[in-house]
């Protein structure tokens, strides 16, 4: 462990470990194999990156897609490491190239996709190639229920049968039980020892709001948190993606659509400027954002329900990846409820693939309308036991109060009744409040004896226990029609019985307010405000440019935050920044330090 701890201090500009960093990086130099499970953000890269550097031989990670490799590529090419990557971006002439460093022990760390690994020719290459370790990067893709399937990941087990001796190490930030059992048994890791880091990303501030004009919350909201900002918003439809995108550049803002009805080219250069640029905003459907590397996206936002726990956690988990404070923010409906139903009822899976997909989305929509502490009821999905309240979700920050619903349950469900479970909420609304409506003379809703029994609730109010009460599996949605509201075998009982129901009492929102309340773990604080980090900022952009490569490929913004407030003013000091190891001194030391020496006194 001393070569790894001076690769670390030296290579990588740390002084510590993180985590279980060091058991595992440890128990991978001996040879042996692992499965890693680690939040984004938590360094499972250094878990791969240091062993390959301190064995002989050549690392050889699987990555799933070409532009995680290449931004893992340039992060390691600025610390001075030789890595490369093959994939279809290359040429051929400089993939032969390659090919021929990696022959002749030229070569560190190579990232390769799937594909390209079970290609005769490649894997002629690694007959004549001494190897370090196999690392295969996002290990849940080879699991068949997940959320990113890829099919060349269960043919990875060809690594053990053709090198028994090579140590293997799986790694993933995305798995509940049943895919870590299936990455075991896809991969052969019966005897690799497993290492699961908690799942729990502090730094992470969860929301959910009650659709209410979700289009002017997301407004308020990237007004009042994020100004100048880099984020990604979560659409269902690539219409609305384009729509949302749209909007937010006619307010102003710098925003791009990204979903898999564009070009590639315009894909790529919207990707591109995305994570070479500052502030800009992605609106995007889930084909974005795995292997994105950029660790400075403060905000994550969902304007529609996702599909599961797994990827609200994966999508939401693109924030904040360098550990500073960011945002998880959804805004959520009864609707959002009723197209992923819709979805999952009319695809064309398999019933057993549809069951699970079902309680998927229920625990999502739990998650949803919990009045506790929502990083709880995260991480128990994930089975991570969470004691205490986390200080850093809506729930604990302003805690939700609940009514007894029984009598308002009793009036929805009957009314559902009455009226011949033929109808929407809209609809049924209308007749507890007692509207006159064509739709309502049509069918002598007028006549029935819930009609305008529920004046003591506005229209808002009763369209949150409809939803409520669909999360309760109180009431279902037909989509067979016209979304018409049924009864379900609970709610009969329920109509049957004495019991009760807790519901949320939603908050009538206007406006979307910061939340300023510290969180338990001290934080650091992005000095926005300060002329000096503007300068810091414009000189690391600068560099950035000058060389091709993302600006966080310099320095991650918490570096960047320490020489700002640390203010360094020789190379001694600046070598002791966290993140500023031997190649980066050399190469950015001077440049940073004139930086401070102009306007350190501002």
């Amino acid at each position: 462990m001393n070569a790894a701890k001076d690769i670390l201090h030296q290579v990588f500009g740390y002084n510590e470990f993180r985590g279980n960093q060091a058991e595992i990086i440890d128990h991978v130099i001996q040879g042996k194999d692992a499965l890693v499970l680690m939040p984004t953000g938590g360094g499972k890269s250094l878990c791969f990156q240091i062993p390959a550097m301190a064995r002989k031989g050549m690392g050889l990670v699987v990555s799933p897609l070409i532009a995680l490799m290449q931004d893992q590529v340039e992060a390691l090419l600025q610390l001075g490491v030789k890595a490369a990557y093959l994939n279809s971006s290359l040429d051929e002439k400089t993939s032969y190239q390659i090919e021929q460093d990696v022959i002749q022990g030229k070569v560190d760390l190579l990232y390769v996709a799937p594909e390209r690994l079970l290609t005769p020719r490649f894997l002629q290459i690694l007959e004549r190639t001494e190897l370090a370790l196999f690392a295969i990067d996002e290990a849940h893709c080879v699991s068949q229920w997940g959320h990113d399937f890829r099919p060349e990941y269960i043919q990875l087990s060809i690594l053990h049968e053709r090198y028994p001796d090579v140590p293997r190490i799986a790694l993933t930030a995305t798995a509940d039980e049943p895919t870590r059992r299936e990455i075991v048994e896809q991969l052969k890791l019966q005897q690799a020892a497993q290492f699961v880091s908690s799942f729990d990303r502090p730094n992470i501030r969860y929301r959910v709001l009650q659709k209410q004009g979700a289009k002017e919350q997301l407004r308020q909201f990237l007004e009042t948190e994020h100004k100048g900002d880099a984020g990604i918003i979560y659409c269902l439809s690539r219409k609305k993606v384009e729509e949302i995108a749209e909007w937010l550049c006619d307010k102003g803002l710098d925003a791009l659509p990204y979903h898999a009805g564009l070009t590639n080219a315009t894909r790529q250069k919207n990707q591109q400027r995305f994570i070479r640029e500052e502030g800009v905003i992605i609106v995007a459907t889930v084909a974005f954002g795995m292997g994105i590397d950029k660790p400075n996206v403060r905000f994550v936002a969902h304007l529609d329900l996702p599909k599961s726990m797994e990827g609200y956690y994966q999508e939401t988990g693109r924030a904040g990846r360098d550990g500073l404070p960011a945002n998880a923010w959804m805004v959520y409906g009864l609707s959002d409820v009723v197209t992923m139903r819709h979805m999952l009822d009319n695809s064309e899976a398999e019933e057993q693939r549809k069951r699970l997909e079902r309680r998927k989305l229920d625990a999502l929509v739990g998650f949803c309308e919990t009045t506790v502490c929502r990083r709880q009821v995260l991480l128990n999905y994930f089975s991570e036991k969470f004691g205490t309240s986390c200080n850093n979700c809506d729930n604990c920050l302003e805690p939700i109060s609940t009514w007894d619903g029984k009598v308002a349950a009793q009036m929805a469900l009957s009314c559902v009744y009455r009226t011949g479970q033929r109808f929407g909420v809209k609809h049924l609304v209308d007749v507890l409040l007692g509207k006159t409506t064509d739709q309502i003379e049509r069918f002598h809703h007028n006549k029935v004896s819930t009609f305008g029994i529920g004046q003591a609730h506005t229209s808002s109010q009763w369209n949150s226990i409809f939803r409520q009460l669909v999360a309760a599996n109180l009431l279902t949605v037909d989509m067979s029609g016209f979304g018409s509201v049924r009864l379900t075998e609970k709610s009969m009982a329920f109509l049957r019985g004495d019991q009760t129901i807790a519901l949320r009492k939603d908050l009538e929102v206007t406006r979307s307010k910061k939340i300023k309340t510290t969180t338990k773990r001290e934080q650091k604080i992005i000095p926005n405000a300060s002329p000096l980090w503007q300068a810091l900022k414009n000189r690391r952009l600068e560099l950035a440019h000058e060389q091709g490569v993302p600006p966080y490929v310099i320095f991650h913004d918490s570096s960047l935050i320490e020489i700002h407030d640390r203010k360094p003013r020789s190379m001694n000091e600046f070598a002791t920044i966290s993140g500023v190891g031997l190649s980066k001194l050399q190469r950015y030391g001077e440049a940073f330090i004139r930086v401070i020496e102009q306007h350190g006194d501002e």
